[in-house]
């Protein structure tokens, strides 16, 4: 289908009027806007989080009473008032009860007169509910393109439920040489604040700028978002106690931009709020899709990762036969083989062994986990057994120079078969291991989602023994520059399946989403690639369409369902 709208808000009678109005609150200010449109998320069968931000008038720093309704066709099925104000940085969250299960709603919010866009959400089946439509999505860098994917996504006839794998934001500035902003420049996409964000004051500021591209606000007010963050939310490769991308000495204690980062995350984003005494770190939770389905969306950034290794200092020389240098291969597998070595910690597995089983014995057939990075065993392509050396020298002459050395470095590495990414769960196998012991005990294979890596992934999972774990969907990026763009056109995705026994399918270039849809006996995944997001219109094509059955089963089905 071709695209061609800026944005979808029409598609739900935006600022119209609906139903019977109850009586709105006077305005403490004097003007108000709602310049960030509506949300919701967490969807459960009786209730689901609704969002919203007012933008107070000028100079206004005083409490804002906000009122909010929802709507079961023309009747309102649930009212009420919320307090907002700077301390909130005027985010408004409401999680109403008293929903019934299955349900489609509408509902606004308003100050006085002056009401919000109109959103649409939906509640989770309590039992039966077939087919079970999911829209999956990860990675959107505001400069590095339009947010093409969010329109398509939007203009969906049907829809449950948006799973956000993470990179919501990213962090950094909007220095010339800053990521993603060559094409930020010339689209006149600038980060706002324009240096890299570290105080709460700065991640409210980019969670507000990216809640204003009218396509994210389409898809927000279209259907509820099941987010969870990755790194950049934070920062660059963050983990436990740190992240690459921060520097003490000038950036200060981790811990204090990470509390900063989460508090916005969690006033800007359609979340339900921690428990009391729960860590804010700890996201880990499920959705039930009636009889069909349970998501399980795990967090593998900051509640048991230990610190990713980086070829540039973990692989070091030593003294060879002769006396030359050369790579301590040896040790760098040892280092990469720790024991210790995890993204989860043993709470959340443990939690995620009970869920997994939880499921199957309710009979649901399908177990998704909502996951952030590959985890599918992929090692760097040796080209050199597969293309001669004139095929080689032909296809890095098609790489830009400015990356070339980058990339002829990473061909000699990955002749050694080492881990084409270590900040996925190829850098912590003995992590990945215990995964699959979880996926063992309860008796599944499930479903993996998998986001982070800006590219297409189809991949059988299989343990250490070779026996098969589970299937792994990952979605491209919204936006976010991928590693095809960066080497012209050499074949990476293909050279990646060739090297591969667990690689089905890779796209390194096309930007996009998923589309899941889940039934009692069968799961479709469509690999929906946006033809540009550089400029509207634009097109929106099946780049590959695979099906799962209960006998596990994978089928590329994209011929006979285009």
């Amino acid at each position: 289908m071709t695209m061609n709208r800026r944005g979808l808000l029409g598609l739900f009678g935006a600022g119209a009027a609906i139903g019977a109005t109850p009586a709105m609150a006077e305005a403490e200010a004097d003007s108000v806007a709602f310049a960030h449109g509506v949300a919701s998320g967490d969807p459960g069968t009786d209730r689901v989080i609704l969002w919203t931000r007012v933008t107070p008038g000028e100079g206004f720093n005083g409490p804002i009473s906000v009122t909010w309704r929802v709507l079961d066709g023309e009747a309102v099925a649930a009212s009420g008032r919320f307090e907002t104000g700077p301390e909130r940085d005027y985010t408004v969250k409401i999680d109403p009860a008293g929903l019934r299960p299955g349900r489609d709603y509408r509902y606004d919010f308003a100050v006085g007169e002056t009401r919000s866009p109109i959103g649409r959400t939906r509640t989770l089946a309590a039992e039966g509910v077939t087919p079970v439509n999911l829209a999956v999505v990860s990675c959107q860098l505001y400069p590095g393109g339009l947010f093409n994917a969010y329109e398509a996504i939007a203009a969906l006839p049907w829809l449950d439920a948006v799973v956000h794998l993470g990179d919501y934001i990213y962090e950094y500035g909007s220095e010339a040489d800053a990521y993603g902003m060559v094409t930020g420049a010339a689209l006149n996409r600038i980060p706002e604040p324009r240096h890299e964000i570290v105080t709460l004051a700065d991640y409210r500021s980019r969670h507000a700028q990216y809640k204003t591209d009218a396509d994210l606000q389409a898809a927000h007010a279209r259907a509820p978002f099941i987010c969870v963050w990755d790194d950049h939310e934070t920062a660059n490769d963050a983990w436990l106690h740190g992240a690459e991308n921060h520097q003490p000495e000038t950036e200060g204690d981790f811990a204090v931009r990470k509390a900063a980062a989460l508090k916005a995350y969690y006033e800007w984003m359609p979340i339900r709020e921690a428990a009391p005494g729960a860590l804010k770190e700890a996201i880990y939770r499920s959705f039930h899709f009636g009889d069909v389905a349970s998501l399980m969306m795990v967090e593998t950034r900051l509640t048991g990762r230990t610190e990713a290794l980086d070829y540039s200092k973990d692989l070091t020389a030593k003294d060879g036969p002769d006396g030359e240098a050369v790579l301590d291969l040896d040790a760098f597998r040892a280092r990469l083989n720790d024991p210790e070595r995890d993204l989860m910690g043993p709470e959340q597995r443990a939690w995620l062994t009970r869920e997994l089983a939880a499921s199957k014995a309710a009979g649901r057939p399908w177990q998704v986990l909502g996951n952030q990075v590959v985890t599918a065993r992929v090692a760097g392509p040796d080209v050199s057994r597969t293309m001669t050396p004139d095929q080689i020298e032909g296809l890095m002459a098609r790489v830009p120079e400015a990356f070339r050395e980058q990339f002829e470095q990473a061909l000699f590495l990955f002749k050694m078969g080492l881990p084409f990414n270590l900040d996925a769960w190829d850098g912590y196998p003995a992590g990945r291991e215990r995964l699959y012991a979880a996926f063992a005990e309860a008796g599944v294979q499930p479903i993996v989602l998998a986001g982070d890596s800006h590219a297409f992934w189809v991949n059988e999972l299989k343990d250490a023994s070779g026996a098969r774990r589970a299937i792994e969907f990952g979605t491209s990026a919204v936006s976010s520059p991928s590693i095809g763009d960066a080497i012209g056109g050499f074949p990476l995705g293909a050279a990646l399946m060739q090297a591969n026994d667990e690689v089905v399918f890779c796209d390194q270039s096309a930007k996009g989403f998923i589309v899941m849809t889940l039934t009692a006996d069968r799961a479709d995944a469509a690999l929906m690639r946006v033809s540009t997001i550089l400029a509207k219109p634009f097109d929106v094509v099946q780049l590959k369409r695979f099906s799962l059955g209960l006998d596990g089963r994978l089928a590329d089905e994209t011929a006979a369902s285009t």
